[in-house]
């Protein structure tokens, strides 16, 4: 059985308005996607189907915990994630994902699986700089950081004095 069956959304038998499917995720999910750079994920998908006459629209909200390795120090730490994303779903001759928040899918579909559409959302609002927050605040602890700090360079660079004749060469600035 394939472990992304349970996201399949039969949207063929659904009355026109909003329906809303939960699901919860976890490490397992990002095994089947083959994603390692999460070590570990509780997070909440809720997925909202607004039905319309000729198409309808897809909102995705994720809200969730992560733990992610810091890019500093690859220490581990928690990461609260929340994003959403909107899709609208219209109908044609093929399926079609070329646009941004656009799906065109076969007239003859009946469900859609939206766990790629989790997926992604779920990786989008993970921060593309992923920093410890105990860097920021001082707190952390780690070998890593004694080393950056013992290699800082403490003294001034010097300027090449080519570049210092081409300073003489700026006019101030009127006010």
């Amino acid at each position: 059985m394939n472990p992304l069956q349970k996201y399949n959304i039969p949207f063929v038998g659904l009355s026109f308005g909003k329906h809303v499917f939960h699901y919860e995720i976890d490490r397992k999910f990002f095994d089947t996607f083959q994603y390692t750079e999460i070590q570990n994920i509780t997070c909440n998908a809720e997925v909202i189907i607004d039905k319309k006459n000729n198409f309808f629209e897809l909102l995705i909200q994720i809200d969730g915990i992560t733990t992610l390795l810091c890019d500093v120090t690859n220490e581990p730490f928690d990461e609260h994630i929340q994003n959403a994303l909107h899709l609208v779903v219209k109908f044609g001759e093929e399926f079609n994902d070329e646009h941004e928040d656009i799906l065109i899918i076969p007239h003859e579909s009946f469900q859609i699986n939206v766990s790629q559409y989790i997926y992604e959302a779920i990786l989008l609002g993970i921060p593309i700089k992923k920093v410890h927050p105990g860097i920021a605040d001082g707190t952390l602890k780690s070998p890593v950081l004694d080393k950056l700090k013992d290699l800082e360079i403490h003294e001034k660079p010097k300027i090449d004095p080519r570049w210092a004749q081409l300073n003489q060469l700026l006019t101030p600035k009127k006010q």
